[in-house]
């Protein structure tokens, strides 16, 4: 009986020069490195849609055409435009008259995009700057802004964070079908129950040190956010002020990061097959934003014993550069695959679960987002 084929992994990075699509067998050994694609572009995301194998989409941000949708139906090989928001039906956009130039209530950047749920297979939610959330449900061909988003009554109160007034994380919950979370800097987090219908902020524990009031209902600059594969109501949070747990989706939040030398950071990820906790990646607060003691580190934090444990034994790596929020992906192979990407375009990866590391062997332009296919299975 013939052998099966080793299963392909595909790392597709966004990079401050564009996309790159990275490929091995599962072996994680050997490197194929293709690309850039969008070649010049920032690409503040690039991600893998599970639910059509081939598919993926790249968030571009020109500063001369501003920002552009891309979809790979060849796993990366090629790219083409599809509609952005606000510009379905008006073709290319002219060039601005002045560098850099928004005009007023236009998007600024494309932040996150995030495939709906296995029975929607043409659903799509687009995350933005200004603050803003869009649907498509049929594929990217048009989208629908999200007015209780828009129109939130505590939307005065939100402020710009220091990649300005981005909605950079949306998480749909696997066990509810009508509930979904997003984070906003600088506003928080906020969950709906009805499908997106309705949102109530949900920062309650969570501290602000850089506003008077020092636990207000929003304002909160939320960097990232995972929930737990085995039980949706437990989500992790790498706060611009702290890690912080909940294990009652998000009515209360507890800080558990006063341990480690800093819990400011931008990553979180969790696992499947790594149940129990969270992979976090601390940073010295601003302005330096670095790693602390100037060695690469992620560590390991076990929600039963609210301990936190280094994932890199005697780490290698010099610490000198930052990572961005998505610059931390997990693959769904067994044993699972961990990758680490760093401003310094670095590549720091596992093929064992965490037991040892490697780094991928080529140097990339900033990096902006990870992500790993295939993708771990959805519950």
């Amino acid at each position: 009986m013939p052998r099966s084929p080793s299963p392909r992994v595909r790392l597709y990075l966004g990079t401050e020069k564009g996309t790159y699509v990275a490929t091995t067998d599962s072996r994680r050994r050997r490197w194929d490195i293709h690309g850039p694609f969008q070649a010049g572009t920032p690409v503040y995301h690039v991600v893998p849609d599970p639910r059509s194998p081939g598919d993926v989409y790249a968030l571009a941000n020109s500063g001369f055409w501003g920002p552009i949708l891309y979809r790979s139906r060849n796993h990366g090989a090629g790219w083409s435009e599809i509609a952005t928001p606000g510009l379905e039906r008006q073709g290319r956009r002219p060039p601005p008259k002045t560098w850099g130039e928004v005009p007023p209530g236009a998007i600024r950047n494309l932040w996150h995009l995030e495939p709906g749920s296995a029975n929607e297979p043409k659903t799509l939610f687009l995350g933005a700057d200004p603050h803003r959330l869009y649907r498509s449900d049929d594929g990217g061909a048009s989208w629908q802004e999200n007015r209780g988003i828009a129109e939130h009554p505590t939307r005065l109160r939100w402020t710009p964070g220091g990649g300005g007034a981005c909605l950079h994380t949306i998480l749909l919950d696997p066990e509810r079908p009508h509930r979904m979370f997003v984070g906003l800097s600088a506003a928080g987090t906020f969950r709906s129950d009805d499908g997106g219908g309705s949102w109530t902020p949900m920062n309650r524990g969570v501290a602000v040190d850089f506003l008077p009031e020092r636990r207000p209902e929003v304002g909160q600059c939320v960097h990232h956010l995972a929930l737990d594969p085995a039980d949706s109501r437990i989500v992790y949070r790498q706060d611009h002020n702290g890690i912080y747990l909940s294990e009652d989706a998000m009515e209360h939040w507890t800080r558990v990061g006063r341990s480690l030398p800093t819990d400011f950071g931008f990553v979180v990820a969790t696992h499947p097959a790594l149940p129990g906790g969270a992979i976090f990646a601390p940073l010295t607060p601003p302005p330096q934003r670095t790693m602390p003691a100037r060695r690469l580190q992620l560590y390991w934090f076990d929600r039963k014993k609210r301990a936190f444990r280094p994932m890199i034994h005697r780490s290698p790596w010099i610490g000198e550069y930052g990572n961005h929020r998505e610059g931390l992906t997990v693959d769904g192979l067994d044993p699972v695959g961990i990758y680490f990407g760093t401003t310094g375009g670095q590549v720091i990866y596992s093929p064992d679960s965490g037991r040892t590391w490697s780094e991928l062997p080529f140097r990339f332009p900033k990096i902006h987002s990870l992500s790993a296919s295939p993708p771990p299975s959805r519950p």
